[in-house]
């Protein structure tokens, strides 16, 4: 299963390419499920109707299903599993800060997202505000994409991101992001992990596992890597999403 953080067509071609390879190394058919929301790929985990979820750092933070899940492994890039929440506006733009935006407008991605919400959550925290009371208006995108997308057009004042989905914008839709300047980079937190149900079989797990730690080495899956910015996938560090845990346990019930 997996989320549309990126474009859909372009998420599911290469999530597509990805559940064929899995296919072929455990010798298993697979499925892809696609998904809108965070909310919705967690609910896929919770009721068990999927076994494997290419989830978002929120996503996995917030996780609360029913079904137990864990980290298979964690996506790498630039020689780092970390990202941060860039915060981006107009290229016109007078804006230069958060403090900046009180009364603007503003586009969150996902109520889930971390990047696209719970970061600036924090943020406001500092100023003891909410974004009820500190935007004027502010509205969920559900793609990071969208957001650049919103910003580039002045439809919103502001939105904050993943940057590595700005990035990947700025490779594949340059025309678009060269509209939107960067004024804020909050961070880093741990990027999204792939993750599986607790009670799949040993054998089972261990095979996923290595076929996710090896598929970088198979030059024929370098296009779908480098399309979803991914250079590899690396073990795992649930250790590192354990604070960010604590924020949606602290904010989850008001989402």
């Amino acid at each position: 299963a997996v989320a549309t953080v990126l474009s859909p067509n372009v998420t599911i071609s290469n999530y597509r390419n990805i559940a064929k390879y899995i296919s072929e190394k455990t010798n298993r058919p697979t499925l892809l499920v696609q998904r809108k929301t965070y909310e919705e790929l967690n609910i896929l985990m919770s009721n068990g109707e999927a076994d494997i979820a290419f989830m978002s750092t929120g996503a996995y933070s917030s996780y609360r299903g029913l079904n137990e899940i864990e980290i298979l492994a964690m996506v790498a890039y630039k020689k780092t599993a970390t990202y941060f929440s860039q915060i981006i506006v107009h290229k016109d733009s007078n804006l230069i800060s958060l403090s900046d935006l009180k009364g603007k407008t503003f586009a969150f991605t996902d109520p889930l997202s971390y990047s696209g919400h719970i970061a600036i959550l924090n943020e406001l925290h500092k100023y003891n505000s909410k974004p009820e009371t500190y935007f004027g208006r502010y509205i969920y995108t559900y793609g990071h994409d969208k957001s650049i997308w919103a910003v580039a057009n002045k439809v919103v004042d502001a939105a904050s991101i993943d940057s590595m989905i700005l990035e990947h914008a700025q490779k594949y839709t340059p025309w678009i992001t060269e509209n939107v300047k960067v004024i804020s980079s909050i961070g880093p937190y741990p990027t999204g992990p792939v993750v599986i149900q607790k009670n799949l079989p040993t054998e089972m797990k261990n095979a996923l596992k290595n076929t996710f730690l090896e598929m970088h080495d198979d030059s024929n899956n370098s296009d779908t890597l480098n399309g979803l910015l991914i250079d590899r996938f690396i073990e795992p560090q649930p250790e590192a999403y354990l604070p960010l845990i604590k924020d949606y346990q602290q904010v989850g019930d008001s989402l």
